[in-house]
Parts: C-alpha cells; structure tokens; sequence
C-alpha cells in the first residue's frame, strides 16, 4: 500500500478527480485529496484560471505544502495539470518522496531545484496533441526529466485533449484513463514496496 496526495486542477476539486482518488483507494492505497480552492469548482479551464490569477500562484502552493505538514514524508505526490506544481515541488524538496504522478503537465525542474532526485520515480503521462502540454513546453520539460532521471517514465496517448482523465469533464477518454490508471496502479505498488 502507498500512501498518495493528489492535488486537483484548476477546474477544482470535481468529481472526476474524487472519483479518481476513489479508485486508487478501492486498490488499497491511501489517499489525500486536499482542497486547495476551498470549495470553488470551474466549468472552463478559462474561469479556473482567472481563480487562480486572482488567489496567485504562491498562495495554491503554500495551500498545498500545509496540507501535507501533518503527514509522514513517505508519499507519493500526484497533480492533475495545475496540481502537478505542488506534486512537482514537493517531490523535489520533501525529504522523504516515494514518487510523482504528473497528470497533464510538468514543469522544468529547474523551477524548484537543480535536478531531479534520483530515488524518486516519477510518471508523466499526457495526450500527445494536447495543447497545453505541447504548444506550452511541458512536453519539453518532460523529455528533459526523463532525460536526467533514471527512474521517470514519460507516457503519451493518442489524442488531443487535456484533462482527459477526469471523468466528470467532456474531455475525459475512458480509454486512455484505464490504461494511465493501470500504468499508476503498477507504480503505487512499487512504490509502496519501498
């Protein structure tokens, strides 16, 4: 079993991401979901944004680092788009890290260290035309950090839209979400052999 926080997009925390986090606890795991927005959800990625330009970005990732104060280092981290900047910058700098589960995004590792640590895996997993992901760099910042770590493993799907795995959105891919969700389940028991 791995214990696992898993932070929402900026649409909020919607039932497609709890429903994702239910699945992983029905395969035994442990799992966080803190609400970084406090109860606001966003029918577009445009208002979700337009949320987190007015909060700012600094107050999303102090929301997420207090929400994992009170638990043992030993997690895996995971983030659906917005989500993966916490995932991302906690599993760089929190001793302790089981793993990162990136969903949609990554961002340089630069943006919170000098490099990736080489006892944490991480999975990035993303559709291969999704705009966000490619036409804003993250696709670039993930071949880097499969290219500097000898544990990360980049995961491309057919298609083109970005949020597909949560199943409350018109973007979600049954599909490709079961096979992401088989790919995350290998990791989770992996990483709760540690």
């Amino acid at each position: 079993m791995a214990e696992v926080v898993l932070f929402h997009h900026v649409q909020g925390l919607t039932p497609g991401v709890v429903a994702f986090a239910e699945g992983l606890r029905q395969a035994g795991h442990m799992v966080h979901v803190p609400d970084l927005f406090e109860g606001s959800t966003f029918e577009s990625i445009d208002d979700g944004m337009a949320h987190v330009r007015q909060l700012g970005f600094d107050t999303v990732l102090e929301r997420a680092v207090a929400a994992v104060e009170g638990l043992p280092p030993e997690v895996v981290y995971g983030g659906f788009s917005l989500g993966v900047l916490p995932a991302q910058k906690l599993a760089q700098t929190r001793l302790g890290a089981r793993g990162a589960l990136l969903f949609h995004a990554c961002v340089a590792v630069s943006e919170f260290g000098d490099s990736w640590p080489q006892d944490v895996p991480v999975q990035i997993h993303a559709m291969e035309a999704d705009p966000f992901f490619v036409d804003d760099g993250d696709i670039d910042a993930a071949r880097a950090l499969v290219d500097q770590s000898t544990s990360a493993e980049l995961f491309l799907y057919p298609g083109d839209q970005h949020l597909f795995a949560d199943s409350s959105l018109a973007a979600y891919d049954a599909d490709a979400t079961a096979l992401l969700s088989q790919r995350v389940l290998a990791f989770l028991e992996d990483a709760g052999e540690k």
